[in-house]
């Protein structure tokens, strides 16, 4: 199958043009798709390392399409969206999104968060890796989640933000430390997300156990300890 970097799926040709020529400016391969399903089409064709994926779409919508990518492939996707309501970002980022940029963006942003995007779609190594914390097994290398023996489902944001902790168990993450590798570049204004998605976490690991494993360092962040 042939290997591309990028997948763009918007349908403002104004924001298509720009982006077409600050790719080709950067040295990126890349395919264009004017609305969700010609995208889905084109997604299965070609093995791309990331999609830049607007939110508003005809055909389908971006939200379904960030859905049915995300059941077939663990592939970057970074949502384009007009919009700065906070629960929309929530819901892209449950429907398996890794990112999030608010139109107009800024050239320089948006590299960065491409950038970034394409490091975090850097295939694992295959060797098994498994981290303990108490009862907490985390499989690093089929990112399956035990907890005394119960299999745990995690989205892909929730479990990429319990491998930063777990990785770290014992040490203080801080607030910045923690959305810089979970997310791959500062939230500025909606840093209040990782306290959304600690909240997610807690009530899949925390509180159906006895146990607490997520400690909260206030005015600092956030730490995983037996």
């Amino acid at each position: 199958m042939e290997q591309k970097d990028i997948l763009i799926i918007e349908d403002d040709r104004a924001i298509v043009r720009i982006l077409e020529l600050e790719l080709k400016y950067e040295g990126y391969s890349f395919d264009i798709a004017y609305d969700g399903k010609e995208g889905l089409k084109q997604f299965y064709n070609v093995n791309y390392s990331l999609v830049l994926l607007d939110l508003m779409l005809p055909q389908i919508s971006g939200m379904e399409v960030c859905k049915k990518l995300r059941e077939n492939s663990n592939v970057t996707i970074i949502m384009l969206t007009a919009k700065r309501d906070l629960t929309d970002k929530v819901r892209g980022l449950d429907q398996g999104a890794d990112d999030f940029i608010t139109k107009p963006f800024e050239r320089e942003e948006l590299f960065a968060r491409i950038r970034a995007g394409l490091r975090r779609g850097v295939t694992r190594s295959p060797e098994q890796k498994l981290i303990i914390c108490g009862d907490l097994h985390v499989n690093l290398s089929t990112r399956e989640v035990m907890r005394n023996g119960l299999s745990l489902e995690l989205t892909k944001t929730e479990y990429d933000l319990l491998e930063c902790l777990i990785i770290n168990k014992g040490i203080v993450m801080t607030r910045s430390q923690l959305i810089e590798q979970v997310w791959g570049y500062d939230f500025g204004g909606d840093t209040n997300i990782l306290d959304v998605y600690i909240r997610y976490l807690r009530n899949k690991i925390d509180y159906p156990f006895d146990r607490k494993l997520i400690r909260t360092i206030r005015g600092v962040g956030y730490s995983l300890k037996e």
